[in-house]
């Protein structure tokens, strides 16, 4: 199963002052997948321990494999990355030097059709990163047209939400929406092919808000990235990686938030000397063209990166 890793050398690049000159230093990669990233950081970094993190027992499993060669340098944690500092106290872990998140769904799940994250493959209404919770079939079978609406509107930022619930309400009432390709068919019928997306596929702003829906992508991040710098070690570095709007919005202005640090009562303005971080990146870090062409997938990541005062 192919796996490309997501602007690994800039990962690498900016994670590299908080391992180089530290040894036996402590790396968690908070969303291993298939552990492309995770392998990278072990090969470069030869002195570093690693902590594979994963809510998807199917990634843990695959991702052992791959790193089974670094032996006792690397340790797992089955759990999801949002509840990271329950985890963590849990399993009385040291203060890391660096953290990685990869948001983005992995290479094994777009590509497993009984997953049913894919329009492009025939599965199941499922979408579930882990092996608990709500499926996209009860979503698109159970909630309200108003409810479906919202996310589609929301978490898509698709123009026709309102038409696009309106007829899966239509739809589920001749029968149960149970695949990926039902779905997708009422979508392109909804917004008629291509339209004003251009390349892009009719069914992919409303699969993307079933999928952040089912696994509660969003409403988890702001406190991960809370937690993330509270367990960071001092001069510890975090990075980032996101692939859409919703999520980059979000780290940005969390990012932003704890860089001001806390705010003099008189005057409003942010105490230098109580900055939790630094920003790194001003601008999210894009992939180059040559990326986006050996990785289509690649095409809308971002990444931002900060350091621990």
């Amino acid at each position: 199963m192919q796996h490309i890793p997501v602007l690994l050398e800039e990962t690498l690049t900016l994670l590299e002052p908080a391992l180089a000159e530290s040894p036996g230093a402590l790396v968690v990669d908070c969303t291993v997948g298939l552990g492309g990233h995770a392998e990278a950081l072990l090969e470069r970094f030869p002195a570093a321990r690693l902590v594979a993190v994963d809510r998807d027992p199917q990634a843990l499993k695959l991702s052992r494999q791959r790193l089974d060669r670094f032996g006792d340098r690397v340790s797992w944690m089955e759990g999801n990355f949002h509840q990271l500092a329950s985890l963590w106290f849990q399993a009385g872990l040291a203060e890391p030097r660096a953290m990685l998140a990869d948001l983005g769904v992995s290479s094994m799940q777009l590509d497993v059709a009984e997953r049913g994250f894919s329009f492009r493959k025939e599965g199941p209404l499922d979408m579930r990163m882990g092996s608990s919770g709500i499926t996209a079939r009860e979503v698109v079978n159970e909630y309200s047209e108003a409810e479906l609406m919202r996310i589609i509107r929301d978490y898509g930022e698709e123009r026709r939400a309102r038409r696009i619930a309106r007829a899966i309400v239509d739809e589920r009432e001749r029968g149960e929406i149970v695949s990926t390709g039902q779905l997708r068919e009422l979508i392109g019928q909804v917004k008629g092919g291509g339209g004003r997306d251009g390349r892009v596929d009719p069914a992919t702003r409303a699969f993307q808000a079933l999928r952040i829906e089912v696994n509660e992508e969003l409403s988890g991040l702001e406190g991960y990235l809370e937690q993330a710098v509270e367990l960071l070690d001092s001069e510890g570095r975090l990075v980032i990686i996101s692939y859409h709007s919703l999520e980059d919005r979000i780290v940005k202005n969390s990012l932003r938030q704890q860089m001001k640090g806390q705010v003099d009562p008189v005057t409003g303005r942010p105490l230098a000397e109580q900055r939790i971080i630094e920003v790194l990146t001003k601008k999210p870090v894009r992939p180059s063209s040559a990326e986006v062409a050996a990785n289509p997938r690649a095409r809308s990541a971002r990444l931002r990166a900060a350091r621990k005062l």
